[in-house]
């Protein structure tokens, strides 16, 4: 039986283990609300993420990550209840990042995995190679403001 092909999502000879910043998506599993819920909806309270334990374990991995990895930087994040949003920045003054996105993506996901105790994540990741300082704060403003217009995300899962 000949299994479906699984589309590329990296570029083609780009390597990912060159300096500069990179925009990272990961969804959860089935796109399930585990990692936080938003609250504070209403006519005075701007809405915020609150989130679950793991929620929190996954917040610890990102914050490791800069301890871990010299030259490696999560400069901008936000943690939404089905996925997340990072700017990874690899600055090695050897001109290529250790390790290179997909392997430090890989780790991450793995960590939080083994303390949620089944499969948390979905295959792969997004990826966006941040091109300019233009870029650079539309993806910042992008990640910033997240929380609150969530439901123009098109990771957003409308509730009924």
């Amino acid at each position: 039986m000949d299994l479906p092909k699984r589309k590329p999502t990296r570029l083609k000879d780009y390597d990912y283990s060159q300096n500069g910043a990179y925009f990272v998506t990961i969804c959860v599993k089935d796109r399930k609300e585990l990692l936080g819920k938003i609250v504070g909806e209403g006519l005075c309270a701007l809405p915020k993420i609150v989130l679950t334990p793991i929620g929190q374990e996954v917040k610890k991995s990102i914050e490791y990550v800069e301890d871990k990895y010299i030259g490696v930087k999560v400069d901008k994040y936000v943690i939404m209840p089905n996925h997340i949003h990072l700017i990874v920045v690899l600055n090695n003054t050897g001109g290529h990042g250790d390790p290179p996105l997909q392997k430090l993506i890989g780790q991450l996901k793995s960590y939080t995995t083994s303390r949620y105790g089944d499969c948390l994540w979905q295959r792969s990741f997004h990826d966006h190679i941040i091109r300019g300082e233009a870029d650079y704060k539309k993806i910042w403003e992008y990640i910033d403001t997240n929380e609150a217009k969530r439901e123009e995300d098109c990771f957003y899962t409308k509730k009924e």
